[in-house]
């Protein structure tokens, strides 16, 4: 299971203009914001874009300029694997250490859609005894029963995280990931595609 809410897209005419300033081409800039704030690229703009793009990572860092910042809630385990990405993300999650006795452990707290029944069943157990031992912590106030919980807890477990990036790192894990054997990457991926100009600025074809 993943969750992607609360896209924003910014920066986007400061980094076209920037993308002029090697050739000195600002009085070729077409593009412009509408009435709804949105950004719309013109045909100028959108030829150089792309032909910079298209030219490799050193010609199109004006890319690297502009942000996205999405609120992710996905399992510990893909998480993980996105982690890798360290390099021009920023990230502030909900904390496992502060809050993770502050409310009751449910299923709904997991990501258990791939799981056969018995497994399910297996695992609902475990859930059990996690909460179990959450209310013993909160009875007690015992480390023990809250270090209980911090090293049963599985990596299936859900965690949102507020996550700022550019458009070259979602490009790489576009093309790193979008044949994943995880389907949570290729949920991401799919809200990738539906970024403004992913077309002509990430090399996404239809």
């Amino acid at each position: 299971m993943i969750k992607v809410e609360r896209i924003e897209v910014m920066n986007f005419e400061n980094a076209i203009r920037g993308a002029r300033n090697p050739l000195n081409s600002w009085s070729k800039l077409d593009s412009y914001t509408d009435e709804n704030g949105n950004f719309v690229m013109g045909p100028n703009d959108r030829d150089l874009a792309q032909r910079l793009c298209n030219a490799g990572s050193d010609h199109r860092k004006f890319i690297r300029q502009i942000f996205i910042s999405m609120d992710i809630t996905a399992p510990l385990y893909w998480w993980k694997e996105f982690d890798t990405y360290k390099v021009g993300t920023v990230a502030n999650s909900c904390s496992t250490m502060h809050k993770i006795h502050s409310k009751e452990f449910t299923l709904d707290d997991f990501s258990v859609d791939h799981m056969n029944e018995a497994g399910l069943a297996a695992f609902s157990k475990l859930v059990e005894e996690i909460e179990n031992q959450r209310k013993l912590f909160l009875e007690t106030k015992d480390k023990s029963y809250w270090y209980t919980m911090i090293q049963m807890l599985p990596s299936s477990y859900n965690q949102m995280r507020t996550v700022t990036m550019n458009y070259e790192n979602v490009r790489g894990m576009y093309n790193a990931r979008k044949n994943h054997k995880l389907v949570e990457w290729h949920t991401f991926c799919d809200h990738i595609k539906e970024l403004p100009y992913s077309k002509e600025l990430l090399g996404i074809e239809e």
